[in-house]
């Protein structure tokens, strides 16, 4: 108790005394100081004491999936600059391969007395995925936002950009320069985002009057070399144009079509996802459906907001519209 009285007074800058009235909650300590002292509390990581567990800290915690893909500090900015205009202080957690997992971050955001969490990409997209660290905030009445679509009955307000328009947007565009032969690469089966860009794209080729071949649909792990990988079995397949549940994704099928000697577009087309950092500025160009990143992590913000202040949030979905952005990775087939 010495020891935590101590770390906490050196951190706010106080004397031990004006710690130990504030954990007893007694008088004579200014607001501002009894906040500085909570605060304190919950960075150092020791919790509060019972009587002023009630008390959330001024924290929100932001759980990332990844920061290599540029959408996902895209979405930090946003909703960090957002949450501070709030009075909030985002706490960042980025999952890594063989490190801290996502349950692991949850305990470590509620060990803080978080007064809440966005999930921007996760574990909740995945149907086959642990989600007990979901139900674990909900039984805490956490408030909680994910941007991106999530599996059935987490009931947790979401913020996602609209699948389906951003497939029939990029898929009606390759059929509009004359790809016949269009192929999907996808995040994996249970990705609940990937089964929206599918019925979407199966949609769409049926609309037109075709259909969609299943030996046209790949399934990859989001990052570059998985996309190479998956647009390299669609190469093999016949495809003429491609489109990419992500700007990763979509850049290794570049590299696919260039490690066959394939010029793109003139002899193969590529459809990105997201329109991140640096996607007008690669070679060629990539054209890509844009997610409007300002106006999600504004929107998460303010449901998260507004959970905390005690008001009734529905649990539904925000559907944002995409935006398809031509460049230069798209053009028609090569003759036959």
């Amino acid at each position: 108790m010495t020891r935590r009285l101590a770390q906490v007074a050196k951190k706010v800058g106080v004397s031990e005394a004006t710690v130990s009235r504030v954990l007893n909650g007694k008088p004579g300590v200014s607001e501002a100081t009894r906040q500085s002292v909570l605060t304190a509390l919950d960075v150092l990581g020791y919790e509060r004491p019972t009587q002023l567990r009630g008390e959330r800290a001024r924290l929100v915690g932001l759980v990332l999936p990844e920061l290599q893909n540029p959408i996902f500090p895209a979405f930090a900015e946003v909703i960090g600059g957002a949450l501070a205009q709030q009075g909030l202080t985002p706490v960042l957690c980025t999952q890594t391969k063989g490190g801290v997992s996502e349950a692991d971050y949850v305990d470590l955001l509620l060990q803080q007395q978080v007064s809440g969490v966005v999930f921007a990409g996760g574990l909740f997209a995945q149907a086959d995925a642990p989600h007990d660290h979901y139900h674990q905030l909900a039984e805490r009445n956490i408030p909680v936002v994910l941007i991106n679509a999530s599996i059935k009955g987490l009931n947790f307000p979401c913020v996602s950009c609209d699948d389906a328009v951003a497939v029939e947007q990029a898929w009606r565009h390759l059929a509009s320069l004359g790809h016949e032969r269009i192929g999907l690469v996808l995040g994996p089966g249970d990705h609940v985002p990937s089964r929206r860009k599918l019925e979407a794209a199966r949609a769409a080729a049926e609309a037109a009057g075709g259909s969609l071949p299943d030996e046209y649909v790949v399934r990859s792990i989001f990052s570059l070399e998985g996309g190479q990988a998956a647009a390299a079995r669609l190469l093999d397949r016949g495809v003429t144009g491609i489109v990419c549940a992500s700007d990763p994704l979509a850049l290794g099928a570049i590299r696919a079509a260039r490690r066959r000697g394939l010029s793109v577009p003139a002899q193969v087309s590529v459809v990105g996802f997201d329109d991140s950092a640096f996607m007008n500025c690669t070679e060629p160009p990539l054209s890509t459906v844009r997610q409007p990143i300002e106006a999600m992590g504004r929107a998460a913000v303010e449901l998260l907001c507004a959970q905390i202040s005690g008001t009734q949030t529905d649990p539904g979905e925000l559907l944002f519209e995409p935006e398809l952005v031509v460049r230069g990775s798209t053009a028609p087939p090569p003759a036959a």
